[in-house]
């Protein structure tokens, strides 16, 4: 299955791997699992970081780089077709990031795992839920 992380659920199975369901942890480590992470999740974390609303050890950079390398992951690149997709794709809420994500679900035919009631109530990408 390809897989296109969340920002929150990439940082769980990192950080906090007790908030994933259990559902969602077999799909990261199946055998087939083949995970892609959008550099928009690495911006939104950078982000959260400047704001201390997320910590971790060292520099934010160096923690990204430390956690790419413990679990690769397929660069889901931002282009111009995942751009346009964005204005288009439907989603109950307007936060860019997510609808860049939701796009690059589109695009690139991943499944976006998420914990996020309004992007798994979107349409026109598929999602794996984290509820319940």
């Amino acid at each position: 299955m390809r897989l296109l992380l969340d920002t929150h659920i990439w940082l769980w199975s990192h950080l906090d791997p007790d908030r994933l369901s259990r559902r969602v942890a077999q799909a990261l480590l199946a055998r087939d699992a083949e995970l892609w992470l959008s550099p928009i999740s690495v911006w939104e974390f950078l982000l959260l970081a400047e704001k201390g609303r997320v910590s971790v050890r060292g520099h934010p950079r160096d923690w990204v780089e430390a956690a790419l390398a413990k679990v690769p992951m397929h660069d889901a690149q931002v282009n111009l077709e995942v751009a346009l997709c964005s204005r288009a794709i439907r989603t109950e809420h307007d936060d860019p990031a997510d609808r860049f994500l939701a796009a690059t679900a589109a695009v690139y035919d991943l499944t976006l795992v998420t914990d996020d009631k309004l992007l798994l109530r979107g349409k026109g990408f598929r999602t794996l839920s984290n509820r319940g």
